[in-house]
């Protein structure tokens, strides 16, 4: 004898209009207002990691030389059309003087989940509510991605669906056709509907002055959108989970003149560490880098922690190449700066510009 095993199709219990039937299952409660953000759980507290420590050997950063401080400042104004070349070559390069600087950057990555009700068109998915405790929203399986690599993710929470009949076609699959107004046809465009054009009979409608409804292919309704005529929906409890990199930089001031910002080139990597919470540099030989260490591991532990889980930060500290040049064109004097380790020129008074206003 055959013994099959029946499985009962689980409907939600009623309940009061307006009321969520999510609203007192354990760690859901927040569904009743729309749903919201969980707080996370709480993380271990950092350890101390090994401390970078000055290697004069490996900290330099070669002198630039004139020719390819002129080789940059060339390719700077060859990206600009208003710019002449005679600066470039005819100046005569009178001084070189280098303001590197240090740049700290930090990275939090974090994961932040979110929970609401939702549905969909049922297409045959097992409605398993209440057949055992659903999980907790952070014990949801969620893979995340590679560490400080942003993503999204949809997932329906287990232990949660139940099959519900669709409220906007009442179960029927299909709505009136608003194209036609459920008619299945349309006054015809040619004759507006009269049957005749040009005192003619209408050849376009046959002279009916109807032509078929395009939309609901002359029956009148069309399948619900809701439903996408299935009839039925899913509801269950949806869980969104977001992977997000903060980044922040401190860049310490070199004195140099230089208005731009740094965060656009990069320069020597000094030093770099990562952990699940990391323990700010100490005795580092900028006390600069080392306050700002401090403070902005204090102030994204602080401030991410509170509504994600922190999975992973990493902080790097890069020596940026900067070099002030000086140098005299038709007997005036002017200057440029050449930065990081691709060469960017900044160059805000550029004394031979031709450019056209038109008025």
């Amino acid at each position: 004898m055959d013994c099959f095993l029946f499985i009962p199709t689980v409907y939600p219990p009623p309940t009061a209009p307006g009321a969520s039937m999510f609203g007192n299952m354990p760690g859901y409660e927040g569904l009743a207002a729309g749903g919201s953000f969980l707080p996370p759980p709480m993380p271990l507290g950092p350890v101390a990691p090994p401390q970078p420590g000055p290697d004069p050997e490996e900290w330099i950063i070669p002198t630039l030389s004139e020719d390819i401080a002129r080789e940059a400042f060339r390719s700077f104004v060859s990206t600009h059309s208003c710019y002449s070349k005679s600066p470039v070559n005819d100046g005569v390069i009178t001084n070189m003087e280098p303001f590197n600087t240090y740049r700290y950057q930090l990275e939090t990555f974090t994961e932040t989940r979110k929970t609401e009700q939702a549905e969909k068109p049922y297409e045959g998915e097992q409605a398993d509510f209440n057949i055992q405790p659903a999980p907790q929203p952070w014990d949801v399986p969620a893979k995340a991605p590679s560490f400080f690599t942003k993503h999204k993710e949809k997932i329906r929470v287990p232990f949660t669906s139940s099959i519900k009949e669709c409220t906007t076609c009442n179960a029927l699959g299909t709505v009136r056709c608003q194209e036609c107004n459920g008619n299945g046809t349309k006054p015809c465009f040619v004759c507006n509907g009269s049957g005749r054009h040009n005192e003619q009979a209408c050849s376009s409608c046959d002279a009916t002055g109807k032509t078929r409804c395009i939309k609901c292919n002359a029956r009148g309704n069309v399948d619900c959108e809701t439903c996408e005529g299935k009839r039925q929906m899913l509801s269950y409890i949806k869980l969104k989970v977001k992977w997000s990199n903060h980044e922040d930089y401190h860049v310490v001031p070199q004195n140099s003149g230089l208005q731009i910002e740094l965060d656009s080139v990069s320069g020597k990597q000094l030093f770099q560490n990562s952990d699940s919470l990391l323990y700010p540099l100490l005795g580092f030989p900028n006390p600069d880098i080392s306050e700002a260490s401090q403070r902005m591991i204090k102030d994204h532990q602080t401030k991410y922690g509170q509504t994600s889980r922190i999975l992973q930060q990493r902080q790097t500290v890069e020596l940026i190449p900067i070099t002030k040049v000086n140098y005299k064109w038709k007997g005036g004097a002017h200057l440029y700066y050449v930065c990081g380790n691709e060469n960017e020129v900044s160059a805000d008074n550029y004394p031979a510009t031709c450019c056209c206003v038109i008025q």
